[in-house]
């Protein structure tokens, strides 16, 4: 009665992880018949994953129930909980339960007790964690490439992956995504190179392909703090239109807005340190500093908010689903009063 209980929120890590689970356990032959994924927002599924998680498999290989945006270890009804609590004694030794959620399991919950319980008595149950490091934790972002790095059989130097960083930030499905983008480059340019050790990517080829688009979403900053909305939207619209992924967009501009924040407080605390401020800003180059303040000059702290509330709203609407063209317009274009030079 193996039990996996993968929380976190870098989706990309825990989709791996689930990944590998299910290419582990089920024969490819049988995964028709013995996987099933279940919405764990959708109370009739979560008793459906309870039914079925008691099936012994079909065929060859072994069973898989995933539950996505998993409720029992964050807050479920008695029914479901004591439903959990039967069923759990009854899962078949090659039927596997994935519980997964973005958010830390509550420990104080019974459901958890129960879960945790069951996963320190199977030495074939585990539960793992992968979080997300925060916008201003640059040795953790670092980290993070590392770890995408070797995943992929790729290698970078210290200035390669702070261009990573600076470029893409904390977004780990990006960075896998760009990541295998440099190394198909780099295969085609580089024939003759070995597979079985690790291919190295140049700071070269990282400007290359990477901090073009970045620098396209850096000049569309600027021209949002200097209130020039409509041409900024233009800019949007053209990336866009050219394949520049919207979550990346957003996520550069976030985090530029991000910075700017940082560095208008702390300067008006009266810090003067390039270097500290960098650290807690979280940029990478303390050199940008001094660009910063020249972009932030004569910017109030509320012009600086209010610019960082829309880009927020903004990729929240994106990961909900809305188009993102319409997602910026939407908010941009409303109550942009205070999106002034001031």
């Amino acid at each position: 009665m193996p039990i996996h209980l993968i929380w976190g929120d870098d989706y990309e890590a825990c989709n791996r992880e689930i990944e590998e689970i299910i290419q582990t356990v089920i024969d490819p032959s049988w995964k028709s018949f013995n996987y099933s994924q279940i919405d764990g927002n959708d109370q009739k599924q979560n008793f459906r994953a309870l039914e079925e998680v008691q099936s012994a498999p079909l065929g060859s290989g072994g069973r898989v129930v995933l539950v996505r945006r998993s409720p029992f270890c964050n807050g479920c009804s008695i029914e479901l909980a004591n439903k959990l609590e039967q069923a759990i004694k009854l899962i078949p030794n090659n039927t596997y339960l994935i519980l997964n959620n973005s958010n830390k399991p509550d420990k104080r919950l019974k459901t958890t007790k129960l879960i945790e319980k069951s996963i320190q008595s199977n030495s074939f149950s585990k539960e793992k964690s992968f979080l997300l490091p925060l916008p201003w934790d640059i040795n953790g972002q670092r980290n993070l490439v590392k770890n995408i790095l070797y995943k992929l059989n790729l290698k970078m130097n210290h200035e390669a992956i702070d261009l990573i960083v600076e470029c893409i930030g904390n977004d780990s499905s990006l960075i896998n995504t760009e990541l295998q983008k440099l190394s198909l480059f780099s295969e085609a340019v580089n024939t003759n190179l070995t597979t079985d050790k690790p291919r190295e990517i140049s700071k070269e080829l990282v400007k290359k392909l990477i901090q073009n688009n970045s620098t396209n979403a850096l000049e569309i900053a600027n021209l949002l703090l200097k209130g020039e909305i409509i041409i900024a939207l233009n800019k949007v619209q053209s990336l866009l239109k050219n394949g520049e992924p919207a979550l990346r967009l957003i996520t550069t501009l976030t985090g530029q807005s991000r910075g700017w924040l940082w560095v208008h407080l702390l300067d008006s605390q009266g810090n003067q340190d390039v270097k500290e401020i960098a650290k807690l800003a979280g940029i990478a180059n303390p050199k940008r500093i001094f660009v910063i303040r020249k972009q932030i000059q004569g910017k109030s702290l509320e012009t600086l908010l209010e610019l960082m509330k829309k880009l927020l709203k903004i990729e929240a609407s994106i990961k909900s689903g809305t188009n993102p063209i319409d997602s910026f317009k939407d908010n941009l274009l409303t109550d942009s009063k205070i999106l002034t030079n001031n």
